[in-house]
């Protein structure tokens, strides 16, 4: 069975193996050329003690290729399964190929279990390797960076990557078994996949473990990090120094706790058409917000926690694969 899997499967495989090769190569060079150019930065800013504006300019330059190539590792295994998940019994059962196969003295039960075994070591090899690059080729832009837990890259780097794609891959192996019909199982697939990895991120992982309460200062560089100030004090994108993920933010508070949001203060500062005198302005009258968050330290927890949900969710979709094998198919 483990030949005939192969022989089945040695396109696609052939395929990814091209793949691999070209997208890791690219990750090596580039990988290379972050490494170099970190080293050059750190020479150069210990020497003329401007390391923010170099590190600045650093993390600007190779900010677009390393996004999209994290873009790229998040639906790599939606990809997999998509072409080689819900294919992989949907086309013997469309082809109906799977009665001469358990004609021959195969039983089901290995029948899938090859196909499983094979393909799906093939997926979390395939993701695993592109991971393993993309972690290295990027790791002192993401030191820099000091933003680990952001979705995009907690997504793209190190172990949880290959648990995705194990999910993935039999997921879309359960849809085919159910749908079976190829196309359908392809799109629903990619559907499934896509709400997980939205759900995840923005329900599920905050509270795998309960997050830390603290209080921010709003200094001008913090100020600087925000990606959305309201009209009425509330804030989004709030980093820190630290690298903690900062989960959530109270509005802005003064000095005694109250909401500034409606003061006269406030709407003085908002009303400046400058970007840089509204933050100093914000700035000089010492605000702060409370925010719940995950320690950076917790870093390597959420992933091995994540992954660890995501194989358990992958293996009861393995046991639900059997189940519906045993007898249900004709």
């Amino acid at each position: 069975m483990i030949w005939l899997t192969w022989r089945q499967f040695r396109t696609q495989a052939l395929a990814a193996l091209a793949a691999v090769l070209l997208l890791g190569s690219y990750l090596v060079t580039l990988g290379v050329q972050i490494h170099r150019e970190h080293d050059r930065v750190l020479a150069q800013c210990r020497s003329h003690g401007n390391c923010p504006s170099l590190l600045a300019s650093f993390t600007s330059q190779y900010h677009l290729p390393v996004t999209l190539l994290g873009y790229l590792l998040i639906i790599v295994p939606g990809i997999i399964g998509m072409f080689w998940g819900a294919p992989l019994i949907t086309r013997e059962l469309e082809l109906g190929t799977h009665r001469l196969v358990w004609n021959q003295s195969v039983t089901r039960r290995r029948w899938l279990a090859a196909k499983l075994g094979l393909v799906g070591l093939g997926a979390m090899a395939v993701t695993g390797v592109l991971s393993l690059l993309l972690t290295w080729a990027a790791s002192p832009f993401d030191q820099v960076q000091a933003d680990r837990f952001t979705p995009m890259l907690f997504g793209a780097r190190n172990i949880a990557p290959v648990a995705y794609a194990a999910f993935a891959f039999v997921l879309a192996v359960a849809l085919g078994l159910f749908v079976r019909r190829t196309l359908p199982a392809m799109a629903l697939t990619l559907v499934v996949f896509a709400v997980v990895q939205i759900m995840m991120p923005a329900l599920v992982r905050p509270g795998i473990v309960a997050p830390v309460s603290s209080s921010v200062r709003l200094t001008p560089a913090a100020l600087g990090t925000l990606d959305f100030l309201g009209q009425y004090g509330a804030i989004g994108g709030l980093k820190v120094p630290s690298g903690d993920w900062v989960v959530s933010t109270s509005p802005m508070l003064d000095s005694a706790g109250r909401d500034v949001g409606h003061s006269a203060m406030y709407a003085d500062c908002i009303d400046n058409s400058v970007q840089s005198a509204m933050l100093a302005c914000l700035a000089k009258a010492d605000l702060h917000v409370e925010v719940t968050e995950q320690p950076a330290d917790r870093y390597w927890s959420f992933q091995w926690y994540e992954s660890g949900i995501f194989t358990a969710a992958a293996a009861a979709l393995t046991a639900l694969c059997f189940w519906r094998i045993r007898g249900r198919l004709t």
